[in-house]
């Protein structure tokens, strides 16, 4: 799996469920609403400085709080391709998973600067940082994942496992 995004950073530790989705819009699961209010507290103009593809990149523990599976759906649906972290709490990593979010986690994250332009190669488990001309590298991400999170997530991957099974 290849990935390519310019960067949108956010390079605090800690940044919790409840500002990558307010709570006060957990009465809907919709991508499309959810995404309308993705990191607006911890940055109203978030949705303006993301063009789609974009790829986020942060530091420590990002996705700490509450186990909500809205925080990775609002990123996704935003346009967030993939993110960056020096590492990941850990239910949000399942749930990012789960839902098809590619999340990667790599100590270079401070060499990294708003608007370079990134490429992930999730099998050598190297990024690329085409501005600075720079590699960094994150853990190998296995086969069966990137078939997960290219599926779409969980729920779709099973989907088509069962279809295929069922078809043979």
């Amino acid at each position: 799996m290849h990935l390519k995004g310019r960067v949108i950073q956010y390079l605090r530790d800690n940044i919790n469920t409840d500002e990558i989705i307010p709570a006060r819009y957990l009465s809907t699961s919709n991508p499309d609403e959810l995404s309308g209010h993705c990191m607006e507290d911890l940055d109203p103009h978030f949705l303006d400085k993301n063009p789609k593809g974009s790829i986020l990149v942060t530091a420590a523990n990002f996705g700490c709080g509450s186990s909500r599976e809205h925080a990775p759906i609002a990123i996704k649906a935003s346009g967030i391709t993939a993110i960056l972290a020096n590492s990941f709490a850990r239910i949000f990593f399942r749930n990012a998973i789960d839902i098809g979010l590619p999340i990667f986690e790599c100590q270079d994250v401070h060499r990294i600067s708003p608007y370079d332009e990134l490429e992930i190669d999730a099998d050598a488990g190297i990024i690329y940082n085409k501005t600075k001309g720079e590699q960094y590298h994150t853990g190998m991400m296995p086969a069966f994942l990137q078939e997960l999170i290219s599926a779409g997530g969980l729920v779709p991957w099973a989907r088509q496992r069962l279809t295929n099974m069922s078809e043979q």
